[in-house]
């Protein structure tokens, strides 16, 4: 493992680890009180984005390591940001908390076995990864030291040490948010020489993947009939995958491959950008609606 690939790995443990400073049995209990709204959360993470990702990969003509990477981000949970991003946007924040407290436990399963079909039901990627001699059950590896692991240790710490995590938690949240954005730009200036208007087509391709995992939100909550404030969890949940463990999952995985770093630290970039966006507007849409 380079250099490069254990700070990744080292700051997205970290962040996994200030996440599960939030949680509390409380939020476990709360999953068992509101189970359909939690499922309403699920259903697109796990199975409207992934199988919607694999289609679109099938009808598009791209390269078999951009193709795998959309894969990728499509099999992971739901990113640590969006309890952030649902409470700034008065959504349900509890809901989020849940789901994500959920998710990041099926993601164990569910993450490695939606890459698996996918790029194995996908004659480009199956091919490519048989090029690179590397095993897809592979990730589980990569998921118990970025993901089980730091949980583990988060929920153990919080319920041990209350006082120190109420002092540690939100310090260290903002650090390790911090330093993943600032591992992203200097991935991006690293690789400068690429940011021409050549990457506008890979943009796009992110914007509207992330505009999918929303949509389907919203759609598995109209049809579950559950109210405005879960309704912004779901989309937010749908949207914002965990692009941070997509990318951990590469360089340990994929040896860091140029095209698939890419397009997940512009999914990283972009559902900031889309998230708080949306965000902002429920916000301004409530003032309105108070007066």
């Amino acid at each position: 493992m380079t250099t490069q690939q254990l700070v990744l790995s080292l700051v997205l443990a970290t962040m996994v680890f200030s996440v599960a400073l939030e949680l509390r049995v409380e939020d476990f209990r709360r999953v068992v009180r509101t189970p359909w709204a939690v499922l309403c959360g699920l259903i697109p993470q796990f199975i409207l984005l992934p199988i919607g990702t694999w289609g679109a990969t099938l009808l598009l003509d791209l390269p078999p390591n951009i193709e795998a990477a959309m894969i990728l981000v499509a099999a992971c949970p739901g990113g640590s940001l969006s309890n952030v991003v649902t409470h700034f946007g008065h959504g349900n924040t509890a809901l989020s908390v849940s789901v994500s407290a959920v998710a990041s436990i099926i993601a164990l399963v569910a993450t490695p076995f939606n890459f698996s079909w996918m790029i194995a039901a996908n004659p480009a990627t199956a091919s490519w990864l048989r090029e690179l001699a590397i095993d897809a059950s592979g990730i589980w590896l990569s998921l118990v030291l970025l993901l089980a692991i730091p949980m583990t240790l988060g929920l153990l710490f919080s319920h041990k040490l209350p006082r120190l995590t109420e002092r540690i938690r939100k310090p260290l949240g903002n650090l390790s948010l911090l330093a993943l954005l600032l591992f992203i730009v200097a991935g991006l200036i690293k690789e400068r020489q690429l940011l021409t208007l050549g990457l506008l087509p890979l943009l796009l391709i992110v914007v509207l993947h992330n505009a999918s995992g929303l949509f389907f939100g919203w759609l598995t909550s109209v049809a579950m009939h559950v109210s405005t404030r879960d309704r912004r969890a779901v989309m937010i949940e749908g949207g914002m995958q965990n692009s941070g463990l997509a990318l951990g999952i590469i360089a340990v995985q994929f040896h860091s491959d140029l095209g698939m770093v890419t397009l997940a630290s512009l999914w990283g970039i972009w559902h900031i950008v889309s998230g708080m966006s949306l965000a902002y507007y429920w916000r301004s849409k409530d003032a309105r609606s108070a007066h």
